[in-house]
């Protein structure tokens, strides 16, 4: 299991300038606004959190970094999600859809970032290793997870959306 250590920390200027920046990213869905942010955003706007990990990759053996980045919760609420923040059971029929420059997407639950749930001090990582990520675009990281399965490089976006539920099951038809 990936040992985790998360400490507060506030928004510094230490990281340099990049030389070429990534793309910015899209928060969206079921938000009051839909929000464009790049590392530079999250590093100036949000709180930076420290997380060290590992990762037991299967092929490769234990993978450890540290990240430090702003919380995904604390972005998502500035974007005002479209539940209300009083209604717990309502909130937890909220997932989250993250995606990659390379395609590679993970889903979230809400409830697993949510103080009043899970409280996962889930990153939008904006250095890995004391490494600025300006030019390769921020990174989801759950340090709870012991394989790296749902981290997700070079974020393209992020979704915010309720669960319908299944679909009602269609009633049996008696034979001729």
């Amino acid at each position: 299991m990936s040992r985790v250590s998360t400490e507060h920390r506030t928004a510094s200027t230490e990281h340099p300038t990049p030389l070429s920046a990534a793309a910015p990213f899209l928060l969206r869905g079921e938000v009051a606004r839909t929000v464009s942010l790049t590392v530079t955003d999250l590093r100036e706007r949000w709180a930076s959190h420290r997380a060290d990990v590992v990762f037991h990759c299967t092929t490769d053996g234990p993978r450890h970094h540290t990240f430090e980045g702003a919380l995904l919760r604390d972005v998502i609420a500035a974007a005002s999600p479209d539940f209300g923040a009083r209604r717990r059971k309502d909130r937890t029929r909220y997932l989250l859809a993250v995606t990659g420059g390379d395609g590679h997407h993970t889903v979230l639950s809400w409830a697993e970032v949510d103080a009043d749930f899970g409280n996962v001090p889930i990153l939008l990582a904006t250095s890995m290793d004391g490494r600025g990520l300006d030019a390769e675009g921020s990174q989801l990281v759950v340090p709870s997870d012991h394989c790296g399965a749902r981290y997700v490089s070079a974020i393209t976006s992020v979704w915010l959306g309720a669960y319908a539920g299944p679909p009602p099951p269609t009633p049996l038809r008696a034979g001729p």
